[in-house]
């Protein structure tokens, strides 16, 4: 099997992630403090939704809890199996994170809405994760999940 098959851009791909992630991780997600910026609002809206929303903030070493659930500095540290992590870091900035991402072998990754990485993707999907790239999460699950 290619990796390439793991590169998720069909929206019938789409719609079967989406329906299947129950336990989201999000990467980069920010605090209440910036509720105008999507790493706050769509995962809040996911929590909203019924998602069990993982935070895994890159700054903010002092907080212990954003929407109202306990913080991960690091993937590997959460508790349990990721169906998706949810990503809102810079294209430059996800090289950092894809090891650890590997080590937690979650089913899918989302990378958001102005988001690629194609090294990173491949690499990825080449360890049979499959990988999204430059989607809202936000939108395509209000599309998809009901």
């Amino acid at each position: 099997m290619s990796y390439e098959q793991n590169l998720i851009e069909d929206e019938e791909g789409i719609r079967a992630l989406v329906r299947g992630a129950r336990r989201v991780a999000v990467l980069g997600i920010k605090t209440e403090q910036h509720s105008g910026q999507p790493a706050f609002y769509v995962p809040e809206y996911l929590a909203q939704a019924g998602v069990d929303v993982v935070p895994v903030p890159v700054y903010y070493p002092e907080v212990t809890h954003i929407l109202e659930r306990p913080v991960f500095r690091r993937l590997v540290d959460i508790p349990g199996e990721i169906d998706l992590v949810d990503v809102f870091r810079r294209p430059q900035d996800i090289d950092q994170h894809v090891d650890d991402i590997l080590a937690k072998k979650p089913r899918a990754v989302w990378f958001q809405s102005g988001i690629r990485n194609d090294a990173a993707a491949r690499r990825l999907a080449e360890a049979g994760i499959r990988v999204v790239q430059d989607r809202c999460l936000m939108v395509d699950h209000r599309r998809y999940a009901r």
